[in-house]
């Protein structure tokens, strides 16, 4: 079995970063996406300046894509709104329109693309992965970039986690003219949900809950969320929407310290941010590529330390989202929050850059690649 230099795995914004700036540097890149065509995703509509900085340092502009501007978010509970402006320019895009992109960014600039093979296996100590009719492909260094899917024999280590993980949910709704340039953050007991414009005009619904909160199922579910957060209802006319795309087992706060020579995790395989900061995609594309820069300038033996490097980078951010997140599980947090922003709104905006990954790459200085550019 003859090695490829790189190895993909994942063709999602990580992956597909990582696809594009191995093939910049003239790194023959295969990436393997398990999905034939265009597909939607559970999480990652909500574009933050950050993604943007970085889409655009990859050759793909967003606002040509048909993504819909947002500049400000209304954060709502029961009742209570507030509504602050963001710090920067942000855009909702759908996943399915992004990763199209992406992906054919890469192969336009040289990366090999295996559309429509679904990988059972990996052998970290060979780099090798085994595909479901047998094949094996092997890699000088493996790229893993399946998002919150895990890979057999690359599994993630949750077994220390004090936290059972959430589920996340997925649903389209009729679009409306008070969503424009806005994002909405639903919040209610142990999860919360947003709410934004897709380029098509229509409505992306995601939400985050609790999975104890699923024991009755996803019709129970909304007819409890629908009561605690009436505005939310009100969006949806009273109706459960007919159709949700769902994942379970989404480990919030979730990093990985280590990992094994010429193995890159990338994307939630590396760091698991809380969907409420918005900062998702931005994780997986600049993750993605500073891997690939440091791969192309130190070789997979730079795995291990670019790794401990994007972990300590992450600690800060998700830390921070972390607490957000907790503070609006229960109603007295939720409260704390609402007012602290109606009589601080600022502190929505610093909460937001306190959230972030910069795009810029780890390691920078001892690989000597250029670093993508990104907000400090």
């Amino acid at each position: 079995m003859r090695p490829v230099p790189a190895l993909i795995v994942g063709g999602g914004p990580a992956g597909a970063a990582a696809a594009i700036m191995l093939a910049r540097a003239g790194v023959a890149a295969h990436l393997i996406d398990r999905h034939a065509g265009p597909h939607e995703s559970v999480c990652g509509g909500f574009l933050g300046w950050d993604a943007l900085a970085a889409l655009r340092d990859l050759g793909v502009d967003a606002l040509a894509l048909g993504a819909r501007p947002i500049g400000r978010l209304r954060l709502l509970s029961g009742e209570r709104c507030v509504e602050l402006a963001l710090p920067h320019a942000a855009a909702g895009l759908s996943r399915r329109v992004l990763d199209e992109a992406l992906i054919g960014r890469a192969r336009a600039v040289g990366a090999t693309v295996l559309r429509g093979r679904a990988v059972r296996a990996a052998d970290p100590a060979g780099r090798s992965i085994r595909f479901d009719d047998g094949e094996e492909l092997a890699g000088g260094a493996l790229f893993l970039a399946t998002g919150k899917h895990e890979l057999r024999g690359l599994a993630r280590d949750l077994g220390q986690r004090r936290e059972a993980p959430c589920a996340g949910l997925r649903a389209v709704l009729p679009g409306c003219p008070t969503l424009a340039g806005v994002i909405e953050m639903h919040l209610f007991d142990r999860g919360y949900a947003g709410l934004l414009l897709q380029e098509d005009g229509s409505a992306n619904l995601c939400l985050s809950v609790a999975r104890e909160r699923l024991a009755g199922g996803v019709a129970a579910l909304m007819a409890e969320i629908m009561a605690e957060a009436p505005r939310l209802a009100a969006r949806m006319d009273g109706k459960m929407p007919a159709h949700f795309e769902a994942i379970a087992g989404v480990p919030y706060g979730w990093r990985v310290a280590a990992t094994a020579p010429g193995i890159f995790r990338i994307g939630d395989q590396g760091a698991v941010i809380a969907s409420l900061a918005g900062d998702g995609i931005a994780i997986a594309l600049g993750s993605g590529m500073s891997a690939a820069q440091t791969f192309a300038g130190g070789g997979p033996e730079a795995a291990e330390r670019w790794q401990a490097q994007w972990h300590r980078r992450s600690r800060r951010p998700i830390g921070i989202a972390e607490a957000l997140r907790r503070g609006a599980a229960g109603p007295v947090g939720r409260a704390l929050l609402m007012r602290l922003l109606r009589w601080m709104p600022g502190l929505g905006a610093q909460a937001a850059l306190l959230t972030r990954v910069s795009a810029r790459r780890t390691g920078e200085r001892r690989s000597g690649a250029r670093s993508a550019p990104g907000p400090d």
